[in-house]
């Protein structure tokens, strides 16, 4: 599956002929931020995955927890560690200002989403549970806009970990996509003594799973997932363990994107090749 491209729904196949044959305006990428969250478990580990609603964009499917760059993100003054924005510009293809609001909308969506804050009162720690009424109050303003990640961070006077999360991959939708997105995917193992919860109000089911059983179960029918998640579960699941998944994402090029190419000219029908 992962070598010679995915089978393509006939739906996006006429949806991309149609745009083609119409002469159709690729629509701006807007940047994005995924996170895959990782914890030890009996036969190695698991990954944490959430079901979008079926009436948002790409719906339906199962994907990691992530979301668009807010304005605020490039902008935002905060206390930080581990890389400096100027570091993560060079393994990002970024300007620091840009690869800064990459990183804080990781954190931040993981923090809006599945309830895990990457912060700590220092460089070298992480807060523990944040699943109270009080962090839930917290988490709540965040995602309603009531309040920014940085001013949350200040408030409780807490460091963003940005050594928590690890560069894996960019990629950007197909150009016949209305919406489209340039997402930067990281890997990040959940924090001791954090827990995920479903909070996601974007989300109808979450769950941790094994990436071969998740593959698996894709492959089935049984859940659905598109190119990205696809390919970004078969790399980590290669890895083997998770010191693994460590060593690998120090070597990968999350710069670089990757754009899903619909390809219908095989006699195999239409397939979507990466590009």
């Amino acid at each position: 599956m992962i070598v010679d491209g995915f089978p393509a729904p006939p739906a996006l196949v006429e949806h991309a002929r149609r745009f083609r044959a119409e002469g159709g305006v690729p629509a701006v990428p807007r940047v994005a931020a995924t996170v895959l969250l990782l914890r030890p478990a009996d036969a190695g580990f698991e990954v944490y995955v959430l079901r979008r609603l079926a009436a948002m964009a790409f719906g339906g499917v199962y994907a990691f927890p992530g979301g668009g760059v807010d304005g605020s993100d490039s902008t935002a003054h905060l206390d930080w560690a581990g890389p400096s924005p100027t570091g993560w510009g060079a393994r990002l293809g970024l300007s620091p200002q840009a690869a800064q609001a990459v990183v804080c909308a990781a954190a931040r969506e993981v923090f809006e989403e599945a309830g895990v804050l990457l912060a700590g009162p220092d460089a070298a720690t992480v807060v523990g549970d944040v699943g109270d009424d009080d962090w839930e109050a917290a988490r709540q303003g965040l995602a309603a806009h009531r309040v920014g990640f940085a001013e949350l961070l200040a408030d409780r006077r807490l460091t963003l970990r940005s050594d928590l999360l690890l560069p894996w991959s960019r990629w950007i939708t197909p150009e016949f996509e209305p919406r489209r997105f340039d997402t930067y995917f990281f890997v990040a193992l959940l924090p001791e003594g954090q827990r995920t919860r479903d909070v996601s109000g974007e989300a109808d089911h979450t769950m941790w799973i094994r990436p071969a059983d998740a593959l698996a179960r894709a492959e089935a029918g049984e859940l659905a997932m598109l190119p990205p998640t696809l390919v970004t579960l078969a790399q980590v699941a290669a890895a083997g363990d998770l010191p693994g998944v460590a060593r690998a994402a120090a070597t990968r090029d999350a710069a670089i994107p990757v754009t899903p190419r619909l390809d219908d000219s095989g006699a195999a029908g239409p397939r979507f090749v990466l590009s």
